[in-house]
């Protein structure tokens, strides 16, 4: 590994309590790996991003890069950020208005030869596809090329990892997405380790190798998209990540045909059995095998031929599709992404049927 954070937990002191802004968090990166913290306001992403930088001095646990201790709370290590040879890049760009592109990439290198610096600035402007810009003032570029000279200016060092905080959020949605797939192209030509935090699935999905889902400073799931997405550890991972609901099933135990025939289960829903649950707990992982199901907007198709029925509540136009809120007559609802040339008016009632790859089930929640 190398990035390491070995239950990592750090507090802020108030005047009443010390509030643990994160709990216990443990992860790791590999070489030329892109990791990124996604979850609600004041999950402490940021917190945890503060730490690994060395900004915030740890509670406990340990963070280590290639093995050796940045900051360790049982021995009372903590390296300065400055010695961290860790580079950061955050929201506001922080660019120096009165110097040109070129000068202000050359910032964090003034301890190479006039020679060097500026190969080594021609260098990482061309990685960001800027070195036309050189000569400019930071006001005369658009913010995607602000935050591109900003990555240019934090790998000029050649950092061991560097370090994102929200970049794109002062950005408009198709560029933040546009921008999210530049910087991981570049990161990935530069071999940099990295870890960035987000509150934005598309950015998260867009730039990470691995995806960490934080909530009340506790890190719930460490794993790439598609697991994160279709095995969900977590009610909460489950319930942030992609559209969809929870809807009350059954596991039942289906005896085998024939004395050699092995029992299977099935999940009885709403919509009709669900069969295809190779990984899906016994019934007796709950009590009477009453459990909820994870039920996406893709688990969802359209059939008018279907027996099952459903009313549109809501619809929200995506361009290609729409995603539907429908209520079944039983009261439960679901959500299904419906192909936008399929356009029911509200109220109206049509055919839906379950199409689930990946049966994921919860314990029920207790009514309130």
């Amino acid at each position: 590994m190398f990035l390491e954070l070995d239950n990592v937990s750090v507090r802020y002191a108030s005047t009443t309590a010390a509030r643990a802004a994160v709990e216990s968090v443990s992860l790791s990166l590999q070489p030329g790996q892109i990791g990124v913290l996604i979850g609600p306001s004041g999950c402490g992403k940021t917190s945890l991003l503060r730490a690994v930088a060395g900004l915030e001095r740890l509670g406990q646990g340990r963070i280590a890069i290639d093995g050796v201790a940045l900051s360790d709370a049982a021995t009372g290590t903590h390296i300065a950020p400055e010695a961290r040879r860790i580079g950061m890049v955050f929201q506001d760009y922080e660019l120096f208005p009165h110097l040109n592109v070129a000068a202000n990439v050359a910032f964090g290198i003034h301890h190479l030869g006039s020679a060097q610096r500026r190969a080594r600035v021609q260098e990482v402007l061309d990685l960001v596809g800027l070195a036309h810009a050189a000569k400019r003032a930071p006001h005369q570029l658009s913010g995607g090329q602000q935050q591109r000279i900003a990555l240019a200016r934090a790998l000029a060092p050649a950092p061991r990892l560097l370090l994102l905080d929200e970049p794109f959020s002062s950005l408009d949605v198709d560029l933040r997405e546009r921008l999210a797939q530049e910087i991981r192209a570049i990161l990935k030509q530069a071999a940099t380790t990295a870890l960035f935090v987000t509150h934005d699935q598309l950015e998260a999905f867009a730039v990470g190798d691995v995806i960490g889902v934080m909530n009340r400073g506790e890190l719930e799931q460490w794993d790439d998209a598609y697991t994160l997405y279709h095995r969900p550890a977590t009610r909460f991972v489950a319930d942030f990540i992609g559209h969809g609901v929870f809807t009350p099933a059954q596991i039942i135990a289906v005896p085998g045909v024939g004395a050699e025939s092995a029992s299977t289960s099935i999940v009885r829903t709403p919509l009709g059995d669900l069969t295809d649950i190779e990984e899906c707990p016994l019934p007796g992982a709950y009590p009477g095998g009453l459990c909820d199901v994870l039920l996406r907007a893709d688990d969802i198709v359209h059939d008018d031929a279907a027996p099952v029925k459903a009313r549109i509540e809501r619809k929200a136009f995506r361009g290609s599709e729409f995603l539907y809120t429908l209520r079944l007559a039983s009261g439960e609802q679901v959500v299904a992404h419906v192909p936008s040339h399929h356009d029911h008016q509200l109220g109206e009632w049509i055919g839906i049927r379950a199409e689930v790859d990946h049966v994921v089930t919860f314990a029920r929640l207790a009514a309130a």
